[in-house]
């Protein structure tokens, strides 16, 4: 097993928690170094947050890092950012997002690319899965996530 399959188990291990409290399965896993700063999963439902994306929950459980920590750090995604999740990726100078899966949702990384950023996509059958899955069970939820309407 790579470490890009590695981290990603653990971000698809959040999606799924994410799933069973209820919620939008997204997870993401920062990693510095080889290590693990933080893991996150969309918590919107769950706590009732605009902004408590899988990404930006990732980075508020990291805590308060200096800039270089961001600057040499992976972000782990099952899914391709939204243009919140991007910017955060942006503000922070993270180099590199390795994403589950894009099928679903990908209209940040063009701009993500443009800025420099590495975008390794998996296509990872799992984090595909949890998506459809959310799209034929919880629409709507999605829709508010993404900031549309069904």
């Amino acid at each position: 097993m790579t470490d890009d399959e590695r981290f990603m188990a653990l971000a698809i291990e959040q999606a799924q928690l994410g799933w069973d409290e209820g919620g939008v399965p997204i997870g993401a896993v920062l990693v510095h170094d080889g290590q693990v700063l933080a893991v996150g999963r969309n918590r919107r439902v769950q706590w009732g947050s605009a902004i408590r994306h899988g990404e930006t929950d990732c980075l508020e459980n990291a805590g308060r890092q200096p800039a270089r920590v961001y600057r040499t750090s992976v972000l782990y995604t099952t899914l391709s950012p939204c243009w919140m999740c991007a910017g955060t990726a942006l503000l922070y100078d993270i180099p590199r997002i390795v994403i589950g899966e894009n099928r679903t949702y990908s209209v940040s990384e063009d701009l993500l690319r443009s800025r420099g950023v590495e975008l390794t996509v998996l296509d990872d059958p799992t984090c595909l899965g949890l998506m459809d899955k959310t799209l034929s069970e919880r629409p709507e939820i999605w829709a508010e996530d993404i900031g549309e309407e069904v």
